[in-house]
């Protein structure tokens, strides 16, 4: 292994000079935060190749627009030009869903001759798809992506974005290849073959112990690429849930209410009031700037260094960094009562996780079905259109993923990111960052819930005084109702234990 130890240059960036990538997935979360990554700190790099579902009535260049229109690319956009980027890009039509995955003899000849590193992030993130949709495109698509990357003459690297949370039967996850709950091969070719509903109809028992169909068929995926291994140099990213960026290129940003900004949005507008949840057990969060960052010094170690003794990365925190469901819970609760409220609060952001299933129902009842029906009558009666209960609904469905991991217990080995750390200079250290040095827990989540405000719900900052007079009000309102409510059962069971006691006598 050549390892060059010149701590005054930064040498991750340049490593990537001239050579030509190609990413999938790009439209989506990680996926844009690699390309801006890569653009903004790798200026050098060659030209990335995007594979994109082709879209009817736009052509490539829009689409690449319609990308860098998100503010993510702001900083990148100041620093270089629109121009540059869209230069420096090129989209590929092409879909991971479709034999040969879609793509024109063309630009196949175009990737082929000219690709040298390949990321593959395209996946359904969604738990509760069809097993046939997320094997399609989870591990069939990975079965495509590898076949494209065995042809592809300057290949040095196949990076498959793989999730930490695929191997759930172990407690412990090493930095190793886990069996496979199945043949990949044989799943592909069932599920080819079968219709959708027939699938469905057998989804419980082929998935078995697997909690869902996202965790299933990315380990089925990840033996597709181990199997590679012999032929081409691959290599596997598992990541844990990726969450906003923690400050590059702009503090907090996401695109989607995935994960914990979906629990913080939801406890902040007094919609969640109960939770079924090991209130300290905790999950293991990656914001996704350091997700981008440890793909970049992974690639730098194995392609620059030609280390590939290491091909499997575990990109987690939670071995630095544990935050309970309590903690993210409690102090988004009193970020948006204290500093950042949100516009539109229902009701006075409260609630409980709650340790038995049979108290989360309960407490459901009287606290999300109830209110959601008297509301949505009250909406209906004013002419508005009902939709509190449509988002209960959905609230419901999410839990029922969520409540497998919020009530086990994983934890991973990351030595091989360690070991890189050794490995970077100071330079690198800041520009890469690998380590949860500086990280303040608090301000953190602060800025999630303030760029939640600008990009998800597109509450502007001239907008907070009112969000703060209106949570005043629902506080007092909170208080009157409770005292109220509370007043009223001891009344009558004050009435009742009187009626007991003393009925006889009169």
């Amino acid at each position: 292994m050549d390892i060059d130890m010149n701590e005054g240059k930064e040498r991750i960036g340049p490593m990537f000079k001239g050579r030509h990538v190609l990413i999938t997935g790009g439209t989506g979360f990680l996926g844009k935060a690699l390309i801006e990554k890569l653009l903004r700190c790798c200026s050098e790099i060659g030209q990335i190749y995007l594979l994109v579902r082709a879209k009817k009535g736009k052509a490539p260049r829009q689409r690449l627009e319609d990308i860098f229109s998100n503010p993510l690319f702001e900083t990148v956009k100041g620093m270089r030009g629109l121009d540059a980027l869209l230069n420096q890009c090129t989209v590929i039509a092409g879909d991971v869903t479709e034999p040969e995955l879609a793509i024109s003899p063309e630009d196949r000849r175009l990737i082929t001759e000219n690709v040298s590193i390949i990321y593959h992030c395209a996946a359904t993130i969604r738990f509760d798809e069809t097993l046939k949709k997320a094997v399609m495109l989870n591990t069939r698509g990975t079965k495509l992506m590898i076949e494209l990357a065995k042809q592809c003459t300057k290949l040095e690297m196949f990076g498959y974005v793989s999730t930490s949370y695929c191997h759930l039967n172990e407690k412990l996850l090493l930095e190793k290849p886990y069996a496979p709950p199945a043949d990949p091969h044989k799943v592909i070719k069932a599920v080819e073959w079968l219709e959708e509903s027939v699938v469905d109809g057998m989804t419980k028992k082929i998935l078995g112990d697997c909690p869902n169909t996202y965790a299933y068929t990315k380990a089925l995926a990840e033996a597709l690429v181990v199997e590679s291994m012999d032929e081409i140099p691959a290599v596997i990213f598992r990541p844990s849930i990726v969450i906003p960026t923690w400050r590059e290129p702009i503090p907090g940003w996401t695109d989607n209410i995935n994960g914990p900004v979906g629990l913080l949005i939801g406890a902040g507008k007094g919609v969640i009031r109960s939770m079924y949840c090991n209130s300290t057990g905790y999950g293991d969060y990656l914001p996704v700037d350091f997700a981008v960052s440890a793909m970049c010094v992974c690639t730098w170690n194995y392609v620059g260094n030609k280390d590939h003794a290491r091909n499997i990365f575990h990109l987690v925190s939670s071995a630095e960094i544990k935050v309970s469901w309590e903690g993210i819970i409690e102090r988004g609760k009193w970020i948006v009562s204290n500093k950042i409220p949100l516009n539109g609060v229902l009701w006075y952001p409260g609630g409980s996780m709650k340790r038995t299933r049979w108290e989360h129902n309960l407490a459901a009842f009287f606290f999300h079905w109830i209110p959601a029906f008297l509301i949505d009558c009250l909406l209906y009666c004013f002419g508005y259109k009902p939709i509190l209960w449509r988002i209960h609904q959905r609230i419901a469905k999410g839990f029922e993923v969520f409540e497998y991991y919020a009530n086990n217990q994983w934890d991973f080995d990351n030595a091989t990111i360690l070991y890189l750390r050794t490995l970077i200079n100071e330079e690198e250290k800041v520009k890469f960052k690998i380590d949860a040095g500086g990280v303040e827990i608090q301000e953190y989540f602060e800025n999630c819930i303030k760029a939640a405000r600008w990009y998800i719900l597109k509450e502007t900052d001239d907008t907070i005084p009112a969000a703060k007079r209106h949570m005043r009000v629902m506080w007092w309102v909170d208080k009157i109702c409770k005292t109220l409510i509370y007043g009223g059962l001891l009344y009558y069971i004050g009435k009742a234990f009187y009626s007991v006691l003393f009925g006889s006598v009169v």
